[in-house]
């Protein structure tokens, strides 16, 4: 008897033992889950400013029309609680709701398809039970016809959608296969910086080439312009995705300021190590040169001149202050002079920065004008500092400024696809008359 009751204490200390390491096991994974939700941005679209985390409801603005996104968290009501990790993964890599319907491309899944069975199961026991279920019901997304019929999308995702997942390169290093991964899938950096073709679908052809937004620009990031002028180096991408700054001038702002705020930002050093080796694999010298300590003087002559242009009388009564009258920075204030954003095939960048300001979550801000200047006045500033500071030709007209005050230029998409059905409508009738006239004449 003494030796059954020793089997069977055994047997339940070997039970506890055993179950304390499986739940460390699966709190390690919730754990790895948060930080690949934050790599993956999840919280910028799903999270609104007063909500619960991950409860949607943020307007996403789309050249079809606004799209709300959805409640993520893990309710049975309102989120994905009742989902299982296959349709979890469906949605995430194929674009297919719990309920079988169609997501729009707003939800990156052409990118999340990269992401590996590990990251998703991770992910799935995040969202399942490292999020507080949230049961209230965002705002649905209401497209104009015909984009709200979303079994349109089943179409666009066979047209469009790749769904191999991240395959690594054996002939790059660890590190290169970490970066390719993130930029490629988790980060889809994709996304924002690869142009798009009239279907909205990116053109992997020109993959990091540089795309409009609507408003702001996201620059091409393909290794050879990057190494082109301003120069940039690992060390400095590395270090602009953690802080919004590199040492070549560069300052974030728009949608890629939000990014680094909430995303890069709280990566690991090593992700973001890899992110830079992937974008540069041939490591270039730096240029950049070392900022100087210390006060920095005023430059230049601020004595009125009758000859000004409007775009420099402007500068100096709303810019110099801070930035100085040559555009060099004042007193750890951003320079404008070699600041990469001048070096650009747009100035709409320049443009929004003015209308908008530029605010991130820590540190110094700019603050907008588009409630105190007018469009042409904020285009008469943006082309100064293009074409003075920046020594580009490239302008901005005040049409321009007053259509990225608007949010961007109207999608034509909306009716090509009209017409589209349309046309496609009348060549039914006619095919369905031509086989009716055919009949008949056989009788």
């Amino acid at each position: 008897m003494a030796k059954q009751w020793k089997a069977w204490l055994a047997a339940g200390v070997l039970a506890v033992v055993a179950g304390q390491a499986q739940a460390a096991d699966q709190q390690a994974q919730i754990k790895r889950g948060e930080y690949l939700a934050i790599a993956g941005d999840c919280g910028a679209c799903h999270s609104e400013e007063g909500k619960a985390p991950f409860s949607g409801g943020h307007a996403i603005a789309s050249p079809l029309g606004t799209i709300f996104s959805t409640n993520i968290t893990p309710s049975k009501t309102a989120g994905i609680g009742n989902y299982s990790e296959a349709q979890f993964a469906a949605a995430l890599r194929q674009g297919v709701r719990g309920d079988g319907s169609q997501l729009y491309p707003a939800m990156p899944y052409t990118a999340y398809a990269k992401l590996s069975d590990e990251d998703v199961a991770a992910l799935y026991a995040y969202f399942m039970h490292g999020v507080q279920p949230v049961d209230e019901q965002p705002q649905k997304t209401a497209l104009p016809f015909p984009f709200n019929l979303r079994f349109s999308m089943a179409a666009w995702n066979w047209l469009f959608l790749d769904k191999q997942p991240f395959q690594p390169d054996a002939t790059q290093s660890d590190e290169w296969n970490r970066g390719a991964y993130l930029v490629q899938g988790l980060t889809h950096c994709s996304t924002c910086h690869t142009p798009r073709n009239f279907l909205m679908a990116e053109q992997s052809a020109k993959n990091l080439q540089g795309a409009s937004l609507g408003t702001w620009f996201a620059p091409d990031i393909t290794a050879a312009t990057l190494q082109g002028k301003p120069h940039w180096t690992r060390e400095m991408l590395a270090d602009y995705l953690a802080t919004g700054h590199a040492s070549n001038g560069a300052t974030a702002g728009g949608p890629m300021l939000e990014a680094i705020d909430k995303s890069f930002s709280r990566m690991t050093p090593e992700d973001r190590q890899a992110i830079a080796t992937y974008l540069l694999p041939a490591e270039a010298a730096t240029q950049a040169s070392a900022a100087k300590p210390g006060l920095t003087p005023v430059q230049g002559d601020d004595t009125p001149q009758a000859s000004l242009s409007n775009g420099a009388v402007l500068y100096r009564s709303n810019c110099a202050a801070c930035h100085n009258l040559a555009g060099q920075g004042l007193n750890g204030l951003p320079a404008l002079q070699n600041h990469p954003v001048l070096n650009k095939p747009t100035a709409d960048n320049v443009a929004m920065a003015v209308l908008q300001g530029v605010w991130p979550e820590k540190g110094q801000g700019m603050i907008g004008f588009a409630a105190s200047l007018s469009d042409a006045q904020i285009a008469d500033i943006t082309n100064y500092v293009m074409q003075d500071i920046g020594h580009n030709q490239v302008q901005i007209s005040a049409d321009r400024v007053k259509t990225l005050r608007a949010g961007g230029a109207a999608s034509p998409l909306m009716w090509m696809a009209r017409a589209g059905m349309a046309l496609a409508g009348v060549v039914i009738v006619l095919v369905l008359w031509w086989w009716r006239r055919r009949g008949r004449s056989r009788r």
